[in-house]
């Protein structure tokens, strides 16, 4: 079942403790499989782009995952019922811990068998668009020896491994926490997100 705004509440009191939360059954089970299948699908037919870093968007092997954006004008009824439940969260984000949160973004992420994304910082140099980073996970029957987990290094020195579950969804701040994509052994399926404020900063 989808979560219902008390949930929502918890997340948002978490992310503003702790700056990041793990919220389980985001959307009801069919549509994350409906997600999957048209990920998945996308895959096959090589519909997607190699990912790119950094404000100059450019190819690099610190990132190996393929991907592709949703847009308004292309969406699907699986990438609009994603659209629809992110935009909620922001909505109780902005209403409980006064975000600002404009809009968000989103894609389509594949990481074939043994790739990975090293440790970076969502937020952009010279642009703090980006305030809460959120991945939604597509991957049924998971199992830890699959490897692939996000690895969240935390302000204390440590670090947290999350498995990509189906139905599972990472929230952290975009300016605190670095992360990592771990390798796995069987194709990786996810929907990255950004929720975005007004730039306060023009890149250079």
């Amino acid at each position: 079942m989808n979560l219902s705004h008390d949930e929502f509440h918890v997340a948002a009191r978490t992310l503003a403790a702790d700056g990041w939360y793990v919220l389980a059954n985001l959307m009801h089970p069919g549509q994350t499989r409906a997600l999957a299948d048209e990920c998945a699908a996308m895959h096959d037919a090589d519909a997607l782009s190699p990912a790119r870093i950094g404000a100059a968007r450019t190819v690099s092997s610190l990132r190996g995952d393929r991907i592709h954006w949703f847009s308004t004008s292309t969406e699907s009824a699986a990438q609009r019922a994603f659209i629809d439940r992110m935009n909620a969260l922001r909505i109780a984000l902005n209403h409980e811990l006064m975000l600002g949160l404009v809009d968000c973004e989103s894609h389509y992420a594949v990481y074939r068998p043994a790739t990975g994304y090293a440790r970076h910082l969502d937020r952009i140099h010279d642009d703090d668009a980006r305030v809460v980073s959120a991945v939604y996970y597509l991957n049924e029957a998971w199992r830890e020896s699959d490897g692939g987990a996000l690895r969240l290094y935390l302000d204390d020195g440590s670090h947290r491994d999350i498995l990509p579950q189906a139905g599972r969804l990472v929230l952290f701040l975009s300016a605190q926490f670095e992360h990592e994509v771990l390798p796995a052994t069987r194709n990786r399926l996810s929907i990255a997100c950004w929720m975005h404020q007004q730039r306060m900063t023009a890149r250079r």
